[in-house]
């Protein structure tokens, strides 16, 4: 299913809910993202969706019969009330169908509801009042490693003469992450210990001195397919609910040790933060843009892993932004510093061609599973996903504001991740925010 712009992307929709008329809102009401939460004091989750400074309780909207047609028909009023059950139920006409109603239901033009507190102030739940969870049950994890510009860094610093293996540009490549370590964003991350070792070779165990983030963009499977039937690339984003931000948390001594040959295990597994709202394709259909254009060089993909359509608008122009503040800068009350700025756009593999390869060996994947594209660099200094790249590999410290200096993560670091997309004449689309701060780690006589 491709969307395409109709009214609810119109620049000029205000809300009723003013906070979300703000220019620099994240969550206006051509955005939308979804949500799962929990009100506090009541131990029942609930579907929503982010206005302003509010989540619309679509739970509650349901109960009191605001929605019209199919939407209707959801058993609202049956809990658990949450994302995976609606995803399992819905098809993709559903959601588009459910998006343009509330945005009929949230339009200042809605004089109904505009006008009337009691059913607002049943209807909606201020931020600060909402307990945020993870989106979706997530079952599976896979990480990608789909970004030429970090592959090409990477592969330098270890194999200079040959930064990108052979397979690289044919296969989107890729491994099974840990599911369980998947946190919310505002989580905080406890520093890991693992066995590392030096030049000799001659391991230790011990807390990670090198500790990175690695800034991605994840997607979550609404239906997924059944176990050995594949996907092909013209319905895979039939598939995609929607995305969210990711930092994949790395410890870089744990990984160097452990990685051969099966890849990375314990240095990856220890957490995940992701932003915990799912912006849906549908909200982005203004910012699609062509997937990357391949030199003359570069192979072709492979007809399973090609359509027109992927060509011209597989692409996602969403900006993204790393931000670091120490224990140091909150201390003194100093904003987060801007360690780096990149676009998804520059990824070498889009989403759809990720699931399509995924799913192209018959492996089953089911609603809320989370697919990770792999840290997000550009081509810039300035746009490098990762302390790695940034710092090379620990030979360029970084100097923030304080005067501290950095080539990997410090306890008490905060870092903090922000994605948007803009384009001319349309209104500005927010990811919120995927922060954590770093915890010491435990110490040897505190660990069960």
């Amino acid at each position: 299913m491709t969307y395409q712009i109709n009214e609810t992307h119109d620049p000029n929709l205000r809300s009723w809910v003013e906070s979300a008329n703000d220019p620099d809102a994240d969550f206006p009401i051509q955005n939308l993202p979804f949500v799962n939460f929990q009100i506090a004091g009541l131990n029942q989750t609930r579907i929503g969706v982010a206005i302003g400074d509010q989540i619309l309780d679509l739970t509650s909207c349901g109960i009191v019969g605001l929605f019209s047609g199919e939407i209707a028909c959801f058993a609202w009023e049956d809990p658990p009330h949450t994302l995976d059950n609606f995803c399992r139920w819905s098809q993709p006409h559903h959601r588009h169908s459910l998006r343009q109603q509330i945005s009929a239901l949230l339009n200042a033009d809605n004089e109904e509801i505009a006008h009337d507190k009691r059913l607002q102030s049943s209807i909606l739940v201020p931020l600060s009042m909402a307990e945020i969870s993870l989106p979706f049950q997530i079952g599976d994890y896979t990480d990608f490693y789909c970004n030429i510009h970090h592959a090409t860094n990477v592969g330098k610093m270890f194999r200079p003469d040959n930064p990108l293996l052979p397979n690289y540009k044919h296969i989107p490549i890729g491994y099974h992450g840990r599911a369980s370590s998947i946190v919310a964003s505002g989580t905080e991350i406890r520093r890991p210990c693992g066995q590392t070792a030096g030049e000799d070779n001659q391991p230790s165990f011990g807390p990670s001195k090198l500790l990175d983030y690695e800034l991605e963009v994840g997607m979550f499977v609404g239906q997924g397919n059944d176990l050995g039937q594949p996907v092909s690339i013209g319905t895979a984003e039939e598939h995609i609910f929607g995305l969210c931000l990711v930092n994949d948390w790395s410890a870089r001594d744990i990984q160097r040790w452990e990685y051969q040959p099966l890849g990375p295990f314990l240095a990856k597994s220890f957490a995940t933060t992701i932003s915990p709202w799912v912006v849906t394709l549908e909200a982005l259909t203004p910012f699609r843009v062509p997937a990357v254009e391949r030199t003359a060089d570069d192979p072709k993909p492979l007809p399973y892993l090609s359509s027109p359509e992927n060509e011209t608008h597989g692409g996602i122009d969403l900006q993204l932004e790393v931000l670091l503040r120490s224990a140091q800068m909150r201390e003194q009350n100093r904003p987060p510093y801007k360690l780096s700025r990149s676009n998804f756009k520059e990824m070498y593999w889009t989403f759809a061609q990720m699931l399509t390869h995924h799913a192209s060996n018959g492996c089953n994947l089911r609603t809320g599973d989370l697919i990770a594209s792999g840290t997000v660099s550009g081509p810039e200094k300035e746009a490098r996903g990762c302390l790695l790249e940034l710092t090379w590999r620990g030979t360029e410290p970084i100097s923030l504001p304080t005067g501290e200096q950095r080539t990997f993560l410090q306890d008490g670091d905060e870092v903090i991740i922000r994605g948007y997309c803009e384009r001319e004449g349309f209104r500005r689309i927010g990811f919120g925010e995927c922060h954590g701060i770093v915890l010491p780690a435990l110490p040897q006589s505190l660990r069960a």
